[in-house]
């Protein structure tokens, strides 16, 4: 770009406007503004190779060079974090935080302390605050985990809970009931 007008200072530094009316700084340290021809784009390159950019509608842009991270501020107040493995996290207003992992593993991890997992094969993991856990497989079948027992829930009806002490009961559609000790003896079987 042609050089319009250039002002070097005392301190070192140097700033110049060119014809198509950005406007460049130059510091001694090795970083430099730009400042487009709008007067509301805003480029900063930082000595270390990082960049701040900053958008007419206040978006801020700023590339972490030593980790490969970018990092964008939108004025709404969401954050999304881009970094060099592909993962992105996107951070809300709400405090409630989306992160989307390479293998395409999606986790919301929310305001309240609740988390909810999506993996690629559909499966869909989510826990509360108090540590329970319900799992829905794409098969259909649903799990439930608490500090009590653990509880797999199948497509036909049957379900089947497994308790801390080992003893398991199983209740099939049809009515029937079988429970088992810890040991896998059973105890109880109502056929019907």
């Amino acid at each position: 770009e042609e050089i319009q007008r250039e002002t070097p200072y005392p301190d070192g530094k140097v700033e110049r406007v060119l014809k198509n009316g950005c406007h460049l700084t130059f510091f001694p340290n090795g970083t430099w503004k730009k400042v487009g021809s709008d007067g509301k784009t805003v480029t900063i390159t930082f000595f270390n190779g990082d960049v701040k950019q900053v958008m007419p509608d206040q978006t801020v842009i700023y590339y972490y060079a030593d980790a490969k991270i970018t990092h964008t501020t939108y004025s709404d107040g969401l954050e999304v974090l881009q970094f060099s493995n592909g993962q992105i996290e996107k951070h809300y207003p709400d405090g409630k935080k989306e992160i989307t992992f390479p293998d395409q593993t999606i986790k919301n991890l929310f305001a309240d302390g609740q988390e909810e997992s999506i993996f690629p094969d559909g499966t869909i993991v989510r826990v509360q605050p108090d540590g329970s856990k319900t799992i829905e497989f794409n098969n259909g079948q649903r799990e439930l985990h608490t500090s009590q027992f653990k509880r797999r829930e199948y497509p036909d009806g049957t379900v089947k809970t497994v308790y801390m002490n080992g003893q398991q009961t199983t209740m099939y559609v049809s009515g029937r009931v079988r429970v088992k000790d810890k040991d896998g003896n059973i105890i109880m079987d109502t056929k019907l």
